[in-house]
């Protein structure tokens, strides 16, 4: 299957555009003049009839199934619509601070959460925004006024201090009444269960929820033979350690943890996605469009 074009999507050359904006247009361009066919369709409102895509119109109605046949872009018109709220909920704690190569895992949610919400915009929703540490630092409610002012405040966050994942997620929950999606990026340092209890209280106040696990390389694979100190990003706490000795029980112990995070998220019934660093974006506006469509969850 044919993708968009790398220098669209690929995080190292992104990293190098400074307008927020500008990136997540360019991002969100080029997604959608990539070939993707696979993406599952879904809607919970009566469709009507077909019409040829035009500059501007809503995203979320482009028929991919017949994109796949035809090559041309036709809107899915329907006998009515309502557009969701949208909040995005990003980690800015030091650990989302660490990269081991050309992008940090915060330049990389800061990229990811632009960009969707350009899409989101795109498609008539509320977007918002909510950054948080131990404690909610910037909150933006939903807004089809809040673009703007959404990206500005990530240009200008930077991530540090220690992290409250579980803490900071019950106090979003409580941000609006109103059901919508919250999309949570985060490098998901908290254990499995604890994050799966967090989630199950936002579906039980009729929330959507999209898991983003921003994952570095280096955090993954433990590279290197050299004996090494490592420096906690949060507390500072110093750990001498031997890689090339403990490689393989930590890499062991790593993919048992995200393992254990799909697993119970999945029974929380939220969707959730890991995405490497350096991973093109193509796959998480993908996933995120799937999670959307999918099972109707245009609201």
């Amino acid at each position: 299957m044919p993708a968009a074009p790398a220098a669209f999507l690929d995080p190292a050359l992104l990293a190098t555009i400074a307008d927020l904006a500008l990136l997540a247009r360019t991002v969100v361009d080029g997604f959608m003049h990539g070939q993707h066919r696979s993406l599952r369709k879904g809607s919970s409102l009566d469709f009507a009839e077909h019409r040829s895509y035009q500059p501007g119109d809503d995203l979320r109605r482009i028929d991919w199934r017949v994109y796949g046949r035809t090559d041309r872009f036709y809107i899915k018109e329907y006998d009515a619509d309502t557009n969701a709220s949208v909040l995005f909920a990003v980690d800015t704690s030091g650990s989302m601070q660490y990269g081991s190569g050309a992008v940090t895992k915060f330049a990389y949610a800061r990229m990811l959460v632009a960009s969707l919400a350009w899409l989101s915009q795109g498609q008539g929703d509320r977007v918002g925004l909510a950054t948080f540490t131990q404690e909610l630092e910037e909150v933006i409610p939903p807004s089809v006024r809040h673009l703007q002012r959404l990206l500005y405040t990530l240009a200008t966050t930077t991530a540090g201090g220690p992290s409250q994942l579980v803490a900071s997620l019950a106090k979003i929950g409580l941000l609006s009444q109103r059901a919508g999606i919250i999309v949570l990026v985060t490098d998901c340092y908290e254990q499995p269960a604890a994050l799966g209890r967090a989630v199950d209280a936002l579906r039980m106040h009729g929330h959507d929820c999209i898991v983003f696990h921003v994952v570095d390389p280096a955090e993954r694979d433990l590279p290197g033979d050299d004996d090494t100190t490592f420096e906690d990003a949060e507390s500072g706490a110093l750990l001498p350690l031997k890689p090339r000795v403990l490689r393989e029980q930590y890499q062991a112990l790593v993919t048992a943890h995200h393992a254990a995070l799909q697993t119970r998220l999945a029974a929380a019934g939220a969707d959730y996605v890991r995405l490497d660093t350096s991973e093109p974006l193509d796959r998480a506006l993908h996933a995120y469009l799937d999670a959307r469509l999918s099972r109707g969850r245009v609201r």
